[in-house]
């Protein structure tokens, strides 16, 4: 019966979501409830007979077995619900939501003190008038523009930088899209980005408490194995262009181009001279404590946020100006991770998860176990395609991380070779994300032609990732 119920209980999720009948906020929370209510229910006459059990050997008298009412058992069930479904859910992902929050709100006011602004102008200076370059130089744009985990953000800066190199030496708009896509998705990886903020709490609701940090440090060799491999694709783009061009084969037409509405960063907010050195500093040693683990990366952001914030802008009034222009994108972010805690509590502490997983060792041959994190990472970034992070990471990973933990495997490695595709590499592919039809609005682009143009590179360098990742980070293992 529990089975039945988890399946149902995902399969609901999944659908609500998928359809954008409701939000997923209320999809995590309403759907859920309901089920872990009827879970509680059938659970509460154990419980309550446990009890009771309890109670009698530490007074040391005689047991009496409890008159269970439909009363009682639906109070109880209410209860159960509340405390040991989703109250302990919601606890096992409070330190991966203030991580969340303070990350979003650090690096979001280093773009607006400008921290980034020299960095990109120089990058387009090194650039010049070759393609090989002005590719590498998208590419590395498109990486330090993805720093806040906003996809929006990332479009909206490095598309309109980057796109009168692009027109004046007469290259394709489509090698920027794919180029900056490939950017923002290797970056996605970070601790601090969606999918693996999600994975980490979502395997925090599971009882492995790790956080995103660890599970980045622990993909590392992988990550870097992306990140090069995206960059090599950059430039082999970019000889690609400078061929076409030499021979004189016109670019491709592009039509629907979407004006970028951003604003440049205020003289109010935007710092110089020993501050900019500072705020260099103050992000590297950041980066270096969440690789070292020194402090919990939720710690390390608000000490690092209130830093920034003190030494950038003194003025109360400022700090709170700047805060409330971030909070509400940070909030919806986070608001979203604790759902999914309520989420992951109900299907983990009621016993669905379990009886699901029961179900799944029973088809699947027990040799399988080590193999199905790799397979799952070959496959994450045409998933992407098909679930949203909230669907794949809240619904789906969490059953199949389960299974092979029960099979002998390594649950973590389900999450580690998720994030290295799943709404990763993936997410600017993905027609279920908002941002990606920004970035085809930004750079003319259709979404099939854009398809056809990135999926095999992002694909290619997520296969890579997976490669180094059986061999250096323990998918197999």
């Amino acid at each position: 019966m529990l089975a039945v119920l988890g399946f149902v209980t995902i399969l609901l999720v999944l659908a609500l979501i998928m359809s954008k009948k409701v939000s997923t906020l209320v999809a995590l929370i309403f759907v859920p409830a309901i089920t872990g209510f009827i879970a509680a229910f059938i659970n509460a006459p154990n419980v309550i007979i446990q009890a009771a059990q309890a109670a009698a050997e530490k007074a040391g008298t005689a047991y009496v077995e409890p008159v269970i009412t439909f009363g009682t058992r639906f109070t109880k069930a209410l209860s159960i619900l509340s405390a040991d479904y989703m109250g302990k859910g919601l606890s096992s992902i409070v330190a991966t939501g203030v991580m969340f929050i303070f990350a979003i709100l650090f690096f979001s006011t280093c773009s607006d003190a400008g921290v980034f602004d020299p960095i990109i102008n120089r990058i387009l200076k090194f650039t010049g008038e070759d393609p090989v370059k002005v590719c590498i130089g998208t590419f590395l744009i498109g990486c330090i523009c993805h720093l806040d985990g906003s996809g929006a953000t990332t479009f909206l800066i490095a598309i309109p930088a980057c796109m009168p190199l692009f027109q004046k030496l007469k290259m394709n708009l489509w090698v920027e899209a794919t180029i900056v896509a490939l950017a923002a998705g290797i970056m996605n990886v970070m601790p601090w980005g969606g999918p693996t903020v999600r994975a980490a709490a979502a395997m925090s609701g599971l009882g492995y408490e790790v956080t995103g940090s660890e599970l980045w440090v622990g993909i590392m060799p992988a990550w870097i194995a992306g990140l090069v491999t995206c960059l090599l694709i950059a430039a082999f783009l970019g000889k690609k262009e400078a061929k076409r061009i030499a021979v004189g084969i016109p670019a491709q037409e592009v039509t629907g181009l979407t004006e970028a509405k951003t604003t440049n960063t205020s003289n109010e907010l935007a710092r110089s001279g020993w501050r900019w050195y500072f705020n260099v500093a103050l992000i590297l040693v950041i980066l270096y404590v969440l690789v070292t683990n020194r402090l919990s990366p939720a710690v390390t952001f608000m000490i690092g946020y209130c830093v920034l914030l003190i030494v950038n802008y003194p003025s109360v009034d400022l700090q709170h100006k700047i805060i409330n222009s971030h909070a509400q994108a940070a909030f919806l972010m986070v608001s979203i991770v604790f759902a999914a805690g309520a989420f992951t509590g109900v299907v983990k502490n009621s016993g669905m998860l379990a009886a699901m997983t029961d179900a799944l060792v029973s088809i699947i041959p027990t040799s399988m176990g080590t193999f199905i994190a790799p397979i799952v990472g070959l496959f994450s970034v045409p998933l992407s395609l098909l679930f949203d992070p909230d669907s794949y990471y809240y619904g789906v990973m969490p059953v199949i991380a389960n299974a092979v933990s029960a099979m002998g495997g390594n649950a973590l490695a389900v999450a580690k070779a998720s994030i290295m595709g799943q709404m990763t590499l993936g997410f600017p592919l993905s027609p279920l994300t908002g941002a990606t039809f920004l970035l085809l609005g930004l750079s003319g682009q259709d979404l099939g032609d854009h398809q056809k143009h990135t999926l095999p590179y992002a694909w290619f360098a997520s296969a890579i990732m997976v490669a180094v990742g059986c061999v250096a980070c323990g998918l197999l293992f």
